[in-house]
């Protein structure tokens, strides 16, 4: 039973599901250090040898839908009922079909893709968890199928299975790299970033530390300088009407002056410049200037963990720990102070 054109291409708005999971999560990078965990998938250095028994892992995973409940619902069943309804290729298959799509026969190139879109869910369902839906991970590997079956060279002897695993993964981790930026990074440089992350880890478990910036550089095998400018890159921008304040009621855009505000907005403005610089003096001075360099308050430009880690030497852990502190301090000890009552009063009306 062949499928429909949607289910081999997936509808061309590529609608994403709702976001389970945090914007942000991390995705999961299947690079040197980890490789392609998929059934059946040798792989060496981050790059796929040949694929065991193709034919059974895919008639494993067909019959096999319940074992998917705990975290799929009932279009992935369906999916899979469909898909185990398709027969399997024998190499020598592959190879005629391959010959065939070379001459430009469209039947054998859409015979070529329904025949693999079970490898395409099976990869996909491991990237599975990082906030895009299971259905539409598949989707965005069908596209990078589609992409294997056009550019696949059936003369360089190679399985077809293990050649579309490539394209599969690129356009899957391209999609979830994507979905989690406001901004898009390009490709290049997300490949070095996802290179640094990996060091990292690779790092915080033979060193039993946090390492420093060159160790990542040295173990990701690039410069310092490089490296550095790839942590800030990769910072994630934070959203103006983030909540602020002891009732969560002030929001982090009011902090930033706007040009054309008038006479009166600046005084209360001033006020409240003011009324914040009374409460960060009360804190102690580690605590008052970390929430300052966070935060961008009194002339500093906003710093990350990482960086304000590196201002006073210690790890972003524990400038989390200190940030944490200051402002449960300031909750605790300032709830009922008019300086705090005022600023609340005063971001309602501006």
């Amino acid at each position: 039973m062949a499928l429909s054109k949607e289910a081999v291409r997936g509808t061309p708005e590529f609608g994403f599901g709702s976001r389970s999971t945090s914007v942000g999560r991390k995705i999961k990078v299947f690079d040197r250090s980890k490789g392609l965990e998929i059934p059946g998938v040798k792989s060496e250095a981050g790059f796929i040898l040949d694929l065991e028994k193709p034919e059974e892992r895919a008639e494993e995973w067909s019959q096999t839908p319940e074992s998917l409940d705990a975290y799929t619902q009932n279009p992935v069943r369906a999916y899979l009922r469909e898909l185990g309804k398709i027969p399997l290729l024998t190499a020598q298959q592959e190879i005629e079909l391959a010959k065939r799509i070379e001459n430009g026969d469209s039947k054998a190139k859409k015979k070529m893709i329904e025949s693999n879109l079970r490898l395409s869910f099976a990869i996909a369902k491991h990237y599975h968890g990082d906030g895009m839906d299971l259905l539409d991970l598949t989707q965005w590997g069908n596209l990078g199928l589609h992409k294997a079956v056009e550019k696949f060279d059936w003369r360089l002897g190679y399985k077809f299975s293990t050649y579309a695993t490539w394209w599969i993964r690129q356009r899957i981790t391209r999609a979830i790299a994507d979905y989690d930026r406001t901004i898009r990074i390009p490709v290049h440089l997300n490949e070095k970033i996802n290179k640094g992350v990996s060091a990292k880890k690779t790092l915080l478990q033979t060193l039993g530390r946090e390492p420093s910036i060159e160790e990542i550089a040295e173990e990701a095998g690039l410069e310092i300088e490089e490296m550095e400018k790839l942590i800030k890159i990769a910072v994630k921008p934070t959203s103006l009407s983030v909540l602020i304040g002891e009732d969560e009621d002030f929001e982090l855009g009011n902090l930033i002056e706007n040009p054309d505000d008038n006479t009166e907005e600046l005084a209360f403005k001033g006020l409240r410049s003011e009324t914040l610089h009374k409460v960060l003096k009360s804190l102690p001075e580690r605590d008052r200037k970390t929430l300052e360099l966070r935060f961008g308050l009194n002339g500093n430009d906003p710093h990350t963990l990482e960086e304000t880690g590196k201002h006073f030497g210690v790890t972003r852990e524990r400038v989390r720990q200190i940030e944490t502190k200051a402002l449960t301090r300031i909750r605790a000890n300032d709830s009922k102070n008019p300086d705090i009552e005022s600023l609340r009063e005063l971001s309602k009306d501006i």
